[in-house]
C-alpha cells in the first residue's frame, strides 16, 4: 500500500471559491454526538473519498452538498469524481440523502438535506437514526386556546349630591367618524393565457440544468406526457426534481431523455378513496438515493442505494 493512501485527509482544500451557503431547510446536517476530528481521520479510504470526506466534513452546517458546487468550490475534482465519491461514502455509511417535509399547516414543502457522519455506520444505524429524526419533524399538537376571563365590571361612582341648580349642559355635536376601509390587495400578476401547468414545468427545465433545455417544440410535444404526473397528484417541484436528478455529464438529447424519464419514472396513480377508514399518518421524511436521487422509505435503501443502483453496479 501506498503511503499516501494513509496520509490525513485534508480538512479543507484550498480554493479561490467560497463554498456557497444552501437554501434555508437544504444542505449539510451532522449527526449529533459527533467525537471531535482525530489527526487520521478517513484513513482507509482511497485518495479521492478521503479528500472529499475531509473537504465534506469542514463544511459549515447549510452548506451546499450539490455535485455542481462541491466540484466547484475544490478545486481537485469535477462533478463526475465528485459524484462517484459521494456514492463511495454513502456506501461507506458516512452519509445519507434525506427529502424532508418542511413547514406546517398549508405552508409545507420538500427540502433535501444531506446528512454527515465523521463515523462510518451501517444501515442499522442509519435506519434508527432516520426513524429518530421522522419523530422529530413531526409537529407537536398544538393545546387548546383557553379564553382568559373577562375582567369585572368597574363599580360605578357615587352620585354627588347638587348644592344647587347648576348651568345647563351645553350641547356639542360629535364628528361622524371616517369609515375604516380595509387595505386593498394587490392583484397579483396573471399568468399567460393558456399555458398549462405541465408546459410551464417543462420550459423551466432548462434554467434548473442548461443540460436539459428544451425548445417551445419540444415542450409542446411532451407537454401530455407531463399532464400525466399533474393529473396523478404531484407538482412542479417533484416533478423538476425527478427529471433532473442524477444526470449525466452530458445529455446529447434533452427531448429524449425527458422523454425517456417521464414514461419510466411515472408514479403511480393514487387510489380515489383510501382503503382503510384509518386515516394513515404523513411521511415527512423519505431517503433518496445517493446515484439517481430517488426517494423511498429509509427500509427500501442499503448503503444509501435504492436496488436498481445497488444491481447496476458502482460508477467509477
Amino acid at each position: 500500500m501506498a503511503v499516501s493512501d494513509l496520509s490525513p485527509a485534508l480538512r479543507a482544500s484550498a480554493s479561490s471559491r467560497p463554498h456557497p451557503k444552501a437554501r434555508p431547510g437544504y444542505g449539510k446536517r451532522s449527526v449529533p454526538e459527533q467525537c471531535p476530528p482525530p489527526e487520521a481521520d478517513f484513513t482507509l479510504l482511497p485518495e479521492r473519498e478521503r479528500h472529499i470526506a475531509g473537504y465534506v466534513d469542514a463544511l459549515p452546517e447549510g452548506a451546499a452538498m450539490d455535485i455542481k458546487s462541491l466540484a466547484k468550490s475544490q478545486p481537485l475534482y469535477g462533478q463526475m469524481a465528485v459524484g462517484s465519491a459521494l456514492r463511495a461514502l454513502g456506501v461507506a455509511g458516512h452519509l445519507r440523502h434525506v427529502r424532508c417535509l418542511s413547514g406546517e399547516g398549508d405552508q409545507v414543502r420538500w427540502v433535501t438535506r444531506t446528512f454527515w457522519s465523521r463515523v462510518a455506520h451501517d444501515n442499522e444505524w442509519w435506519h434508527a437514526f432516520l426513524a429518530a429524526e421522522e419523530r422529530r419533524s413531526a409537529p407537536m399538537p398544538t393545546a387548546k386556546a383557553v379564553d382568559p376571563p373577562e375582567p369585572a365590571p368597574a363599580p360605578a361612582p357615587a352620585p354627588v349630591p347638587a348644592s344647587g341648580p347648576g348651568p345647563e349642559p351645553v350641547y356639542v355635536p360629535t364628528q361622524p367618524t371616517a369609515p375604516v376601509v380595509p387595505q386593498q390587495r394587490t392583484a397579483q400578476p396573471q399568468s399567460r393565457p393558456g399555458l398549462s401547468p405541465a408546459f410551464a414545468a417543462l420550459a423551466r427545465l432548462g434554467r434548473t440544468d442548461s443540460r436539459l433545455a428544451l425548445s417551445a417544440a419540444d415542450c409542446a410535444a411532451l407537454e401530455q406526457a407531463a399532464g400525466e404526473w399533474f393529473a396523478r397528484g404531484v407538482d412542479a417541484d417533484y416533478l423538476t426534481h425527478a427529471l433532473t436528478a442524477g444526470l449525466p455529464a452530458s445529455v446529447d438529447s434533452p427531448f429524449g431523455f425527458v422523454r425517456r424519464r417521464l414514461h419510466d419514472k411515472l408514479p403511480p396513480r393514487l387510489p380515489a378513496t383510501p382503503p382503510t377508514p384509518q386515516a394513515t399518518p404523513v411521511r415527512r421524511l423519505m431517503v433518496e438515493c445517493t446515484e439517481c436521487g430517488a426517494p423511498g422509505r429509509p427500509e427500501a435503501f442499503r448503503d444509501g442505494l435504492c436496488r436498481p443502483c445497488r444491481e447496476s453496479g458502482p460508477v467509477v
